[in-house]
């Protein structure tokens, strides 16, 4: 059985996940950013008792179809910039569509529709996230960094961070207290 949790956006999330699965006594075949595979079928009062515990962590079951849907292209897009060493060389759009089995077109309206900005500009906000964790790791210099990120050039690189943060990127890594936003918040 498949539960949906929404929210689930890190590592972190995973344990929590898996620990009240532990504590309420349910078997999970797989944890996954936004998703549980459980090996029993569940009742209704055992993910009333998930939902409840899950709320206290800030996540939530989920149930409705379109809201899954949202949540599945979230991760995706989340598991692709911050968690795969190198993005996929096929564009974007052509990538979601694969990885979950929907027409490109539907996916962005029903985005769009939903959250109030495109997947293109959730993806840039990402990226962004990413260009800023891996200056404040300081072990690759803005050449690398946009290519690792499939930017055209640094000064696409600098100008997408520019308009997003406010600040060019040499600003951002001279300062004291490098401010990054937790995933959740992105």
């Amino acid at each position: 059985m498949k539960i949906y949790i929404k929210y689930m956006v890190s590592n972190r999330c995973k344990m929590i996940v898996k620990e009240e699965l532990k504590n309420l006594g349910l078997h999970y075949i797989t944890v996954g950013l936004g998703e549980v595979e459980i090996m029993e079928e569940t009742t209704q009062e055992q993910i009333r008792q998930l939902q409840k515990a899950l709320l206290m962590s800030g996540l939530e079951v989920m149930d409705d179809k379109k809201a899954i849907l949202i949540e599945k292209v979230q991760n995706v897009i989340i598991e692709m910039v911050h968690y795969n060493e190198e993005l996929p060389k096929t564009n974007f759009s052509d990538y979601l569509s694969e990885k979950l089995h929907y027409d490109y077109t539907y996916l962005a309206n029903l985005f769009s529709e939903t959250k109030g900005i495109t997947i293109e500009h959730f993806i840039i906000l990402h990226k962004i996230e990413r260009v800023k964790e891996l200056i404040i790791y300081d072990e690759l210099n803005l050449s690398e960094i946009a290519w690792k990120l499939h930017y055209s050039s640094v000064a696409h690189l600098s100008h997408q961070f520019k308009k997003i943060t406010g600040l060019t990127p040499s600003f951002f890594k001279s300062l004291k207290l490098k401010k990054r936003n937790t995933l959740e918040n992105v």
